[in-house]
């Protein structure tokens, strides 16, 4: 896909503040027709830069009090098929690769801490590849959306 020009960034801007904007509405705020409006937002959707919509909720609110950020070390060969083991886990919110201490960050959600427990010791560390892992409780949340660079 071709750079996002200025419009484009507005665009995205606007539905990360606002993902239930209407297209009329989010015309008037980038201040383009509504035919300019759908013909991006289908380009922007198209070649996935925008890549869906959702509802961002609070876990706590969803019975799920507990957070952490679980590091593991995992064989390197494992990888692929921990990733997809991973993905059937419902408690994991997040799944990174990463280069450093350690291989894998995981943020996981639960309803407590023996539930919590329960899943790193009991299905976390019993998967096949993984080596080790380290737990880091998160006692608050900050939400903090990347924003776009301007003139890119």
């Amino acid at each position: 896909m071709a750079a996002l020009d200025e419009v484009d960034r507005r665009i995205v801007s606007a539905l990360q503040a606002d993902g239930r904007l209407s297209v009329r509405a989010l015309a008037e705020r980038v201040r383009i027709s509504r035919a300019n409006a759908y013909a991006r937002l289908e380009r922007l959707t198209s070649s996935s830069v925008i890549t869906g919509f959702t509802a961002t909720t609070d876990p706590r609110m969803l019975g799920l009090g507990t957070s952490a950020y679980v590091t593991m070390s995992v064989q390197q060969s494992s990888w692929r098929e921990l990733r997809e083991r991973l993905r059937h886990v419902p408690e994991v919110e997040h799944v990174a690769l990463v280069a450093g201490e350690f291989d894998v960050i995981l943020l996981v959600r639960a309803e407590d801490n023996d539930a919590l427990r329960r899943l790193v010791l009991e299905r976390l560390q019993a998967m096949p590849g993984v080596l080790a892992t380290r737990t880091s409780l998160v006692f608050d949340d900050v939400e903090n959306r990347p924003t776009l660079p301007h003139g890119h």
